[in-house]
């Protein structure tokens, strides 16, 4: 029965002291009470409590004990003395591991390009240098690549947000997939946690609906897990996930020598780390603590600390996080589910939250009101057994495209574009003028379709009976 079930959840809230989301029911119509019914439905009333008592009233221990931290270890890039035969060795293991059809790609995408003065899902911008190819176009067309060199299809897993999913699918639809088989595209919606003023109160954004806002790139294992992605990777026969973030065109989503690594390691949990730019870039470090690996956000870690140097001047807390990671797939199913022992934290976020007051009148508040929560996914590294931290490459690997203008914008991202493009030109023994930066002279690009790293563009380039000649507006292999 309807009126039963729609009384027993208003119950829930009032027992739970959070009736005040139905204050204004009865001056609701019709679509607008079952629309607040719905929302109410999803919230997991014993999870807001146990924030409420852990943020909200208690003191969760936002203090770090520094006292015995350690840099993480990790494997050196061959570039910066790492053995170059053990990253052989991961590249034959990681290589094999696609040919077998174990690995899938995962990108985060629920955010819009709003810093970048941009309206739509972040996805959709467009980042490169020539043809201006969307960040989806470019992801889509590496997975395509990397599925012809190792004779596979490889499954794309997207987190959407329930504001840019519609707009992500429409844009897939629109493109025809950018060329990918349509159901090895599996878009996911994050999973949202109410928002709650200082005295742990769920706060309204208008009469009819509660202030929701995402869990966190921590929250997609579990949204991985809730929407049956899990069990869908288990029976295409995936065991290993790739994680990456929409915004970084160069990241390299399918890395042989990544999963190599993570493979031989027996690891639950592998990522890579981009040594620092200079001691305070605002970067999360992988440090270790009595036995178990760790990030440690900027903001937590003291300067002193961050500026600390080795016996040879370098940067000592020098392993930057960029977000990327490779997760076994049985890790996921275990992070991201309900056991208390393996779950990612929570953590508080003071935040400025337009509220309902209790007159029904709408504010905009001048100062943090309220508090939302979220889940970092680095926060999965402590859990992890036999977790693996290798060495990238910022070059090959990390250009963010984040702002407007500036450090991490569309220009800085283009020229890291074009400086890689022209690097995999010299390695093919093609010299190309550049400046003092490295950049190329002229503007031009190489499709991920042609080459999606260093060695593939070698082999490929090496291959081509002609050879474009390297000018302005040129694009090698779409």
């Amino acid at each position: 029965d309807t009126t039963a079930a729609t009384h027993s959840l208003i119950e829930a809230f009032r027992t739970a002291g959070q009736g005040q989301v139905f204050a204004f029911f009865d001056q609701l119509d019709e679509v607008g009470r079952e629309k607040l019914l719905a929302q109410a439905a999803t919230i997991d009333l014993a999870e807001v409590n146990a924030l409420v008592l852990e943020h909200v009233q208690g003191d969760a221990g936002h203090g770090l004990d520094v006292t015995s931290l350690e840099p993480a270890a990790y494997i050196a890039h061959p570039a910066q003395g790492g053995d170059v035969a053990k990253w052989d060795v991961a590249w034959v293991a990681g290589a094999k591991a696609l040919r077998a059809g174990r690995v899938a790609a995962f990108t985060v995408a629920g955010g819009q390009g709003t810093r970048l003065g941009y309206a739509g899902p972040k996805g959709t911008y467009p980042v490169t240098p020539v043809t201006q190819k969307t960040l989806f176009q470019v992801f889509a067309e590496k997975l395509l690549r990397s599925g012809e060199r190792f004779g596979v299809t490889i499954p794309w897993f997207i987190l959407t947000s329930e504001i840019n999913n519609d707009a992500t699918i429409a844009a897939f639809e629109a493109a025809d997939f950018f060329g990918l088989e349509r159901d090895s595209v599996h878009f996911i919606v994050q999973g949202l946690v109410p928002a709650v003023d200082y005295e742990g109160k769920i706060l309204l954004a208008d009469k009819g609906t509660i202030a929701m806002t995402p869990d966190g790139h921590g929250g997609s294992l579990r949204a991985l897990v809730r929407s049956g992605a899990v069990d869908v990777m288990q029976q295409l026969g995936i065991d290993i996930v790739s994680y990456f973030q929409v915004d970084n065109p160069v990241v390299q989503c399918i890395d042989p020598s990544f999963i190599g690594f993570h493979v031989l390691g027996q690891s639950e949990l592998s990522s890579k780390m981009v040594p620092k730019a200079y001691a305070l870039e605002k970067v999360g470090v992988f440090c270790q603590q009595d036995g178990r690996a760790l990030v440690v956000e900027y903001s937590d870690l003291p300067e002193q600390l961050q500026e600390e140097t080795t016996a040879e001047g370098g940067i000592r807390f020098n392993g930057g996080s960029v977000a990327i990671h490779i997760f076994d797939r049985a890790f996921i199913a275990r992070a991201g589910g309900a056991g208390a022992d393996s779950k990612l934290p929570f953590h508080r976020a003071d935040k400025k939250i337009p509220f309902v007051d209790a007159a029904g009148q709408l504010v905009n508040p001048e100062q943090a009101n309220g508090v939302k929560f979220e889940m970092f996914v680095f926060d999965a590294l402590p859990l992890a057994e036999n977790p693996v931290i290798i060495e990238a490459a910022r070059e090959d690997d990390f250009s963010p495209v984040k702002n407007a203008e500036g450090l991490d914008s569309p220009q800085t991202c283009q020229e890291d574009q074009l400086r890689m493009f022209a690097r995999w030109l010299n390695a093919a023994g093609e010299p190309i003028e550049t400046d003092a930066s490295r950049l190329p002279q002229v503007r031009f690009e190489i499709s991920p379709r042609f080459a999606v790293d260093q060695a593939d563009f070698v082999a490929r380039w090496a291959a081509l009976a002609s050879k474009p000649a390297i000018e302005e507006g040129v694009v090698i292999g779409d």
